[in-house]
Parts: C-alpha cells; sequence; structure tokens
C-alpha cells in the first residue's frame, strides 16, 4: 500500500525529474515540502520505492528519477491534469476556421499546433476517406484513362484522387456519373456508399444502361483504391534536443522510428478503437525504438466512425498534465470540422 508520504515523495520526484531531466536527492525533497522528516528518512523511503519498482539510481551517488512504472503510478494516481488557457484554445480553434480547408492542410496545421504547444513531437495519422461523411464527389478527366475525383465533405474539407480508369469515357458522361453519384451519397459515409453501389451493380437494369454500368465501376474503382494509412509528424528536432537524447545510441533510435513511419503507425492504430486518451509509457509502447518516449493520443472523427489518430510523442518525462489536456482538446477541434 502507498502512504500519503510514499505518494508525496513519489510525485515530488517525478515533477522534479519533469522540470530537470536529473536525478533527484532526498536533500532536494526535505527542502521542498514541510514533511518534518529527515533526508536520511526520505532516503529510506526512496529506497523501498526503488524496490517495488517505482525508482531507479541511475549511478551509485546520484539521486532517483522515476521508472515506466513509476510514471505509470503517477499518471493513474497522482497527476492533477491542468486546463488549457483560453489563449492556447483559440491558437487550436483558429486552424480550423476557414469556410473549404484542403485535408492535406487541415492535416498539417493539426501537427503543427501539437508540436508548438507541446514542444515536442505532433502525429496525425491521415484520415481515412472510407469514413467520411461527404456532401459532393466530382469527377473531372485530365487526360485519356486518367481521372480526377474531388470529395467535399460536409464540413467543407477537400480531398483529391488521382485513378487510372482504363475505358473510354468523355467529360459530358463523367458529369453525369458525377449527378448520379451524389444521389446515392446523400448523408452516406464512403464505406456506406460502397456498398451502395455494389448492390445497384447487381440489380439488372444495370444490364440494360451502359452509362450507369459505367459509373458504378468507375465509383467502385475510386472507393476501392484507398491509400495506405498516412502519417504527419512535426517537432521532430524538439524531441532530439531533449538531454536524454544527446546519448548517440538513443538519438539513432528514435530518428529510426521517425523514419520508418509505420512502427508509429502501428502504435497510433491501437487508439483508434479505443475511447478517450490513452498514454503509452516507455516499454508500454512495445516499440523498442521509442522505449524512451511516452505517446499521449487520442482518436478523431465522428460520433459513428474513427477517421485518425493524433498525439504527442515526448519524452517519458514529459509534462503529462499540459499534455494530456492538449491532445484532448484538439481531437474534439478537428473532430467538428471532419
Amino acid at each position: 500500500m502507498f502512504s500519503k508520504r510514499n505518494k508525496i515523495i513519489l510525485q515530488t520526484i517525478v515533477e522534479q525529474y519533469t522540470a530537470t531531466a536529473e536525478p533527484v536527492g532526498s536533500k532536494k525533497i526535505a527542502k521542498m515540502h514541510n514533511l518534518n522528516l529527515s533526508p536520511a528518512t526520505i532516503r529510506s523511503v526512496m529506497a523501498d520505492l526503488e524496490d517495488m519498482g517505482y525508482l531507479t539510481q541511475p549511478h551509485t551517488s546520484a539521486g532517483r528519477i522515476p521508472t515506466d512504472k513509476g510514471f505509470r503510478f503517477y499518471v493513474d494516481s497522482l497527476l492533477e491534469v491542468r486546463g488549457l488557457s483560453y489563449a492556447e484554445k483559440e491558437k487550436i480553434k483558429n486552424q480550423y476556421q476557414q469556410e473549404q480547408m484542403d485535408i492535406n492542410e487541415v492535416i498539417k496545421n493539426t501537427s503543427c499546433i501539437l508540436s508548438l504547444l507541446s514542444q515536442y513531437a505532433g502525429l496525425i495519422m491521415v484520415p481515412k476517406l472510407t469514413n467520411t461523411v461527404f456532401k459532393h464527389i466530382h469527377f473531372i478527366k485530365l487526360k485519356e484513362h486518367l481521372i480526377l475525383a474531388i470529395f467535399v465533405s460536409k464540413s467543407g474539407i477537400v480531398q483529391n484522387k488521382i485513378v487510372g480508369f482504363q475505358e473510354r469515357i468523355t467529360q459530358e458522361e463523367l458529369d453525369k456519373i458525377t449527378k448520379y453519384i451524389n444521389e446515392l451519397l446523400t448523408d452516406l459515409t464512403l464505406r456506406e456508399l460502397k456498398k451502395k453501389i455494389v448492390q445497384e451493380m447487381k440489380k439488372e437494369k444495370v444490364l440494360y444502361d451502359q452509362l450507369l454500368s459505367k459509373a458504378l465501376r468507375l465509383s467502385k474503382q475510386v472507393l476501392d483504391s484507398e491509400k495506405e494509412s498516412e502519417i504527419y509528424i512535426e517537432g521532430k528536432t524538439n524531441i532530439l534536443e531533449q538531454p536524454e537524447f544527446a546519448d548517440l545510441e538513443k538519438m539513432k533510435a528514435i530518428s529510426k522510428a521517425f523514419e520508418e513511419k509505420n512502427l508509429l503507425i502501428k502504435l497510433l492504430d491501437k487508439t483508434m478503437d479505443r475511447e478517450g486518451i490513452q498514454v503509452f509509457i516507455g516499454f508500454e509502447s512495445e516499440c523498442e525504438e521509442i522505449q524512451d518516449c511516452s505517446l499521449v493520443a487520442s482518436s478523431y472523427g465522428s460520433e459513428r466512425y474513427g477517421l485518425g489518430t493524433l498525439g504527442v510523442l515526448g519524452p517519458t518525462r514529459m509534462d503529462y498534465s499540459r499534455v494530456i489536456p492538449l491532445v484532448g482538446y484538439t481531437a474534439k477541434s478537428i473532430s467538428r470540422v471532419l
């Protein structure tokens, strides 16, 4: 069982280590809290916390630093989350004020604001088209066998996709197909539209209507060509400038994670189907390259479907009280415009 004294000492060590990146000694704790305890007694408590796996001593003559287990107990039981300031909320909301925005602009702005306000790395997965509710799709012929599909969501987000289509088709036919598909589209996600198109293709009338048949084949091809998950990362240098990563091997490991984005995509994918904010501390990520980091992440999207995941990656001693509300508020803000 954790006594009140143990909790105060662990909390003090976590918060001091977060601020300084230096081991915390018993004399420092004695000066900071009116515990009426001698440094020797505090050292005894610290030794107990070390035996329980909450602290570790990096050097024989040094103070203690929290382990992953220590940070986990702190986040789950001791952390006092601070609300964002009015100015911070306004900075986030201002990223999504335009009436019509390109999806890439929305994503880039989001990773930038997460990085700027956290001073760590901001991550966001590009939302999947299939889970988005669109109000309009338009097809434009770029050249023979190459068609541009323009998707406009109900909130005004624009996303483009270029597809190859081997059948001969004119712009006039594409205009008719656009009209037909948009009549089918009403209040459906692209996932639901895809199912509807498959159903339409089974109907007998399609066999006798060449244009309708072509429309459904084109639409199915566009909707089937979903890209693999993509991720935007902003603020990599913020991580590399942290004292922990002055060590060359640690720097190489985190740099590898940034280069091989699939490692981070797999971690963010874990958050897609979970409610609320998820915190992965150190080895909890099951990713060796970022074992010295923590990820605070949240899914974003509509009530019907999750569209993607965003988060902040920083050292395990990140300021959780600041990062957790930042991630939560940003996820809610981007969800409103998608």
